[in-house]
């Protein structure tokens, strides 16, 4: 693959989940969160992307988006869950997008916030009309995705590569 191969990042934050008493880790999904799920994937097959690769941290909340959100996909994409996705630091997480195979062109990433908001505002060097000031202004509620388009090789993403060239919040 050159150097100039164009690739997509699409960060899901996991949809709405209830506050219970077991540990974060294992927090479901809210009544909410099962409806945005779906819907979320309906967006996403809408805008025809149809990611190669997910990766999905192993917190029940981002594995019942995942689950609800890959039904609406035209096809099942190979998804790998990734414990490191849980709390990961912004570094960490542009770590593991390092990792990616370059045979991978679009990569949905389902993860949790700060990461994905700030992960999102750093890969952004430029963005399509508002949608950067829309995305910080609007913050990353759950459900919503982001569609970073950037050209090269999996090991040279860092701050500033890429393009935002969707913010998808939920309900707009």
């Amino acid at each position: 693959m050159s150097a100039d191969t164009p690739r997509r990042i699409v960060l899901l934050r996991h949809a709405k989940a209830e506050w219970s008493d077991s540990s974060d880790h294992e927090r479901p999904l809210a009544d909410r969160g099962r409806q945005d799920a779906p819907a979320a994937g309906r967006r996403l097959a809408g805008a025809g992307i149809t990611p190669d690769l997910t990766l999905c941290s192993t917190a029940t909340r981002t594995r019942e988006t995942w689950k609800l959100f890959v039904t609406e996909l035209a096809h099942r994409p190979k998804t790998v869950y990734e414990e490191r996705l849980y709390e990961a630091s912004l570094g960490e997480l542009i770590a593991l997008l390092n990792e990616t195979s370059d045979d991978v062109h679009d990569l949905l990433v389902v993860a949790h916030n700060p990461g994905v908001h700030a992960l999102a505002d750093a890969l952004a060097g430029e963005a399509d009309d508002d949608l950067l000031a829309r995305m910080n202004r609007g913050g990353f509620p759950t459900a919503t995705m982001a569609v970073i388009a950037f050209n090269g090789s999996w090991k040279s993403v860092e701050h500033g590569v890429g393009r935002l060239v969707a913010y998808l919040p939920p309900h707009e």
